[in-house]
């Protein structure tokens, strides 16, 4: 029995009775067909547009559900890496459906694309006038459907009947095996075939591929609008005005140059169809045609039927769209009249998040040794959902990223996706580690384990990483459920962390974020993240009542604690720590990787003999932060991925030096957005807010997503900003690019405003929160509303009029508030009111400054803390 999902408030009694119930809609307006068709009966959002390079940019349409990805004139190119040009057209998370879908009027082909607008949960291209007819196409997801839709608004000039085509090619295909791992899609990949149901167009691959382990599989995929088609046909080919196709090799090491631009693939084994419909249209009116997709992995009948779910109601189904991100929208609200380019970045970041949802029903799990094999599933889940990395290579479940992105999804409020891509790690980790802890790197849609599992070397980081990430949405969140559920993993990672100590110094052997040769045994990162994860376990220990784990975890902390800094800090002239450790002996490896700034990034929640905050002594931070901020680590826009020096490396220097010593690597000056979010927190951390301090990283983050100079796709954050060795992702072949949009950007962006700027830092499972905000150098104000903190949330107003510094908080839902600000470097508190009435605020010494804090008890409502300094 196929299973199908309807969304909230549609009718399932038209689903299940395979109804095709889709009006057409014919709406007046005046305009002559070179005027933009935009429907105004579709629902809008705020929208970003770009008019240039079209057929050189990617754009991306999500729901939880599929996506689709072509480029922004309209047009399905082969486009991806990890199975060569086969990572674009449209994808369920676990199986990709079609390489493409295209439209044609009176025997012409529509042309390329003349605009693309980005909205929230939708992508519109405005297309040329063809015969007459000026048209724009409408991509949206909807939530909950294994399906995508696409609007075709039409327009004509005057009063007449035209013959609508509409070509679709298949290519079912599997989020893994890729191109060149073992098995390969060379050899996995079955053809297609193409048949005519009722109004749609059907495609199928069913067998057994070659190989042992190689499940027998039925996948399919169903096109089709609620219009009967006047014609049908099917073929190898249908790809609209992309054929004949250009096919690019597969890839591999003897693999031939690529062209320019491909169509298909050598890997490619689809199949084509199309369907002509005869449509009245009217002089100057509106008239938009829907078309949907369905696909399953079990088999046409669930393809049907997620099919008519999708076309059940288009309009409805925009619509609920929209209204859902405007919720998301109305969280987290900021106002930064200094920065408002800033303020863009965290409402486009907010949707970028909510864009990175995804779920799989029965996901089964297989360890297949990072390519290398393709063993018998371990382990079958009955869902998983997560925040994807990255599109369109990376859209699947990791450690590391989620881990960072979490920072971002409390900052939004989105509570819910963090937590499900928490479980979702512990479920795949449990299922194929058997409990020993380690939490697993990869994993694909569909279950493969690429990286992370026992057999495999590491990464350690992701371990150390997963109790504070539980922690940290723990204390926003305040949920108690959570906290008992995932609480049990968090001691098994740290206790697996313990283990992988060969030598007994107490700093973990293993791989960390940089993945680069030449690193010693134990890594910077590892031992940063490690000291914070026993922090953190300890300070959840607690919150459960664990105490012997929680003496375990502080003696764990206390002792690295003692010795991270004559350990790692490496001096010497370069005023930063040493990248790892050499065994034996620990001999220090200096390389100038990003992960030189993690112990500015990391804050360890507060353990006996020591307060909360950043790892690296202030001495050290200082010192290196400023170094960081030099040509030879940043640029304008952002850090680089490894600094330049002198090196021993065949490709010598590419840079300028600030330092004498002599690396082993050569410097990679690629800006990863990650790189520029892990400098814009740290400077944070530090107080160091100006515009040449943290302001150079929280600017390059929101260029790359806001800035038409930067650009790819309007409004969403790169993997790579343009620019430095790597380049722009819109000069690169678009089977050799880094992603279009990658979520963990949105840490540099949406966790520096909300908890640095505003200042909140929630405890709400115990019942508090502290807003103590500081504002950078030309803020003179900054504010955020609903800001989501266990159950209720808050509004914050901070100002600064000369000597005069003033927070306002309204708690929306009782708890106890800490309330203050950070004063000015070298200034004394004057005087202080709280609601109008005089205080003697507590002062503290911390990392960004010295604070003072008034604290109030359990309460709700609002309350103003005026302070005046000299």
């Amino acid at each position: 029995m196929p299973r199908t999902r309807t969304r909230r408030g549609r009718s399932a009694a038209l689903v299940a009775a395979g109804a095709l119930v889709l009006p057409l809609v014919t709406l007046t307006a005046p305009a002559t067909a070179a005027t933009p068709v935009v429907d105004p009966a579709l629902a809008r959002s705020p929208e970003l547009s770009e008019t240039t390079r079209l057929a050189d940019r990617r754009t991306v349409v999500t729901g939880d559900r599929a996506w689709v990805l072509g480029t922004a004139d309209g047009r399905f190119p082969a486009a991806g890496f990890h199975t060569r040009g086969e990572m674009g057209g449209f994808w369920l998370p676990d199986l990709k459906l079609l390489d493409g879908l295209w439209f044609g009027l009176d025997g012409r082909w529509i042309g390329e694309g003349t605009r693309t607008t980005t909205g929230w949960g939708y992508v519109r291209t405005d297309l040329p006038t063809t015969r007459g007819i000026a048209a724009s196409r409408t991509d949206v997801v909807p939530d909950g459907v294994s399906g995508a839709l696409v609007g075709l608004s039409l327009r004509a000039d005057r009063t007449r009947t035209v013959t609508l085509r509409v070509d679709a090619h298949s290519e079912l295909l599997g989020s893994y095996p890729w191109g060149e791992s073992t098995p390969g899609q060379a050899t996995v990949n079955l053809p297609d075939t193409a048949s005519v149901r009722g109004r749609a167009l059907e495609f199928r691959d069913r067998g057994n591929p070659p190989g042992a382990t190689t499940p027998a599989h039925d996948w399919a995929a169903a096109v089709g609008s609620s219009l009967r088609p006047s014609a049908t046909a099917t073929g190898a080919d249908h790809r609209g005005p992309q054929d004949p196709a250009v096919v690019c090799p597969a890839s591999g090491p003897d693999a031939p140059p690529q062209p320019a631009r491909c169509d298909d693939t050598a890997y490619g084994r689809g199949a084509g169809g199309q369907l002509s419909y005869r449509l009245r249209l009217r002089a100057g009116e509106v008239r938009t045609i829907w078309f949907g997709v369905g696909g399953s992995t079990r088999g046409p009948a669930d393809a049907r039927a997620e099919l008519r779910a999708a076309l059940q109601d288009p309009v409805g189904a925009l619509e609920e769209k929209v209204a859902e991100r405007r919720r998301l929208d109305a969280r987290t609200t900021v106002d930064l009249p200094g920065d408002p380019r800033l303020a863009a970045s965290v409402r486009w970041s907010k949707q970028m998040l909510a864009a990175s949802e995804q779920t799989v029903d029965d996901p089964q799990l297989r360890v297949v040794r990072a390519g290398t094999a393709y063993p018998a599933p371990v382990a079958t889940l009955d869902s998983m959902t997560w925040l994807g990395a990255g599109w369109p290579d990376y859209t699947w479940l990791f450690g590391t990223d989620g881990e960072y992105t979490a920072y971002a999804a409390v900052a939004a409020g989105q509570f819910g996706p963090i937590k499900a891509h928490l479980r979702a790690l512990r479920d795949v980790s449990e299922a194929v580690n058997g409990g020993s802890g380690k939490i697993v790197h990869e994993v694909t849609p569909d279950g493969a384990v690429y990286f992370g599992a026992n057999a495999d070397e590491g990464n350690t980081d992701e371990s150390s990483k997963y109790p504070s990430a539980v922690n940290l949405v723990w204390k926003w969140s305040g949920d108690r459920a959570f906290l008992r559920d995932l609480y049990p993993a968090s001691v098994r990672a740290m206790r697996h962390v313990a283990s992988l100590d060969a030598d007994g110094d107490g700093w973990p052997e293993g791989l960390g974020n940089v993945e680069r040769a030449g690193m010693g045994e134990e890594k910077l990162d590892n031992a940063v993240y490690t000291i914070r994860g026993y922090a953190d376990l300890a300070d959840l220990a607690q919150a459960r009542g664990d105490a012997p784990t929680r003496r375990w975890a502080l003696r764990q902390a206390d002792r690295l604690l003692d010795r991270f800094e004559r350990t790692w800090w490496y001096g010497a002239g370069t005023r930063s720590y040493a990248d790892s450790l050499d065994d034996p002996g620990n001999e220090q490896v200096f390389q100038r990787h990003w992960i030189g700034l993690t112990p500015t990034d990391a804050v360890l929640p507060r353990v006996p003999g020591r307060p909360a905050g950043p790892l690296a002594s202030r001495r050290h931070a200082q010192q290196t932060l400023d170094q960081h901020e030099r040509p030879c680590y940043s640029s304008p826009l952002g850090l680089f991925h490894t600094g330049t020096g002198p090196t021993s490396a065949a490709a010598g220097n590419t840079g300028p030096s600030c330092d004498d010593s002599v690396s082993a690597v050569v410097s990679e000056g690629s800006v990863f957005t990650l790189n520029s979010a892990i400098a814009a927190v740290s400077e944070g951390n530090y107080g160091r807010l100006a515009a040449d301090q943290q302001g150079v990283y929280t600017a390059g983050n929101a260029r790359s997503q806001l800035d038409p100079d930067l650009w790819e796709m309007p409004g969403m954050m790169p993997e790579i900003v343009p620019g430095g060795t790597f380049g722009a992702n819109i000069d690169k072949l678009l089977t050799e690019r880094s992603m279009v949009m990658q979520a963990w950007g949105a840490y540099g962006t949406l966790w520096p405003v909300v908890h640095q700027w505003l200042g909140v830092s929630p405890d709400a499972g115990r019942g508090r929160v502290a807003v103590v905000p500081q504002l950078p150098p030309g803020q003179p104000s900054a504010s955020g509303r609903d800001i989501r903190v266990g159950r209720g949330s808050l509004d914050v107003a901070v100002q600064r009029r000369g000597a005069v510094h003033r927070t306002e908080v309204t708690r929306h839902g009782r708890t106890r508030l800490t309330l203050g600000v950070v004063l000015p470097r070298g200034a004394e508190v004057a005087s202080a009111t709280l609601d109008g009435r005089r205080v003697r605020p507590t002062l503290t010494r911390t990392a960004r400054g010295l604070e003072a804090t008034v604290t109030l008890g359990a309460g709700s409502g609002r309350s103003v803390l005026v302070v005046t300094v000299r």
